[in-house]
């Protein structure tokens, strides 16, 4: 807790640094500032699921929903199985995100399900990185488990700076339909339309119910800029708090910037916590 504040991370990397490609490392070195994220690590590039836990502890995260990824071609690929131990030690804390990537995984209902089972309370999709349409046909399958198990969607939302990546899938425009055919999911826009669709991201979570923002690697005293033809207050009613750790300089830093906007109290604790507890489930916040 921060000030009394539940706080659940929604935006979380932890993976094995062996999996990653150098630009991975290059990113979260640049980003965490003075965040100490390698203290989580053993000399081996391995996760110690009690220093994370630790270093999450003390920046004031009550929640954390751990991603991982399947993209060979920009970031490399993070199985779920890495995060299990993590889960493991604290499974108050810790929460399970599935990935899936229609280039690997077929039938990606099978593989998705396969993750489902293991815990994840969320599906986390990177067309970005892994260079496939979000709307892509094949999806619609794992779209209907999700909206069968209660389970929201979260899609990278917005540029990418990693070699590989193809920066035109990241428009949340490409989503329009989707969240008209599927009423019943939740989607999650990670990073909210970072770069040159903030605009539409956030008309899409003003117009639609299904449609949330998370502010992931958002530095929040920049907020008001990127969404300046919005009213923020009424924006962050759709809001959801995420720090793309390891890179962002601490999460206790982003809570205190959120806390200096000027919104009111109750749509701080939104943002923090409560809209996440309304669409993942099981958090317990």
């Amino acid at each position: 807790m921060i000030d009394d504040e539940v706080v659940v991370d929604a935006h979380v990397h932890a993976p094995h640094l062996s999996t990653l490609r150098p630009a991975w490392l290059e990113w979260a070195d640049k980003f965490s500032g003075p965040h100490p994220w390698r203290d989580a690590y053993d000399e081996h590039g391995k996760v110690i699921p009690e220093r994370l836990d630790a270093l999450l502890e003390a920046e004031g995260v009550d929640r954390a929903l751990l991603f991982c990824e399947y993209s060979p071609r920009a970031t490399g690929i993070q199985p779920i199985e890495d995060n299990l131990p993590i889960v493991a030690y604290n499974p108050v804390r810790f929460r399970l995100v599935a990935s899936v990537n229609p280039h690997l995984h077929y039938p990606i209902a099978a593989e998705l399900e396969r993750q489902l089972d293991l815990g994840a309370v969320a599906l986390k999709l990177h067309p970005v990185h892994g260079a496939f349409s979000p709307a892509d046909k094949e999806l619609y399958a794992a779209f209907r488990l999700c909206a069968e198990r209660g389970i929201p969607v979260i899609l990278h939302s917005g540029t990418s700076s990693f070699p590989g990546a193809r920066t035109s899938f990241g428009d949340p425009a490409l989503l329009s339909d989707v969240v008209e055919d599927l009423p019943d999911v939740n989607f999650v826009f990670a990073h909210g339309g970072r770069g040159w669709w903030y605009d539409t991201a956030a008309f899409l979570a003003l117009a639609k119910p299904n449609v949330w923002l998370d502010l992931a690697g958002l530095p929040p005293k920049k907020l008001p800029t990127y969404y300046a033809r919005f009213d923020l207050r009424r924006l962050a009613e759709k809001c959801i708090f995420g720090t793309d750790w390891p890179g962002v300089p601490g999460a206790a830093r982003n809570v205190a910037a959120l806390q200096e906007l000027g919104l009111p109290s109750d749509i701080v604790r939104a943002v923090l916590s409560a809209n996440a507890a309304k669409i993942f489930p099981g958090l317990g916040v």
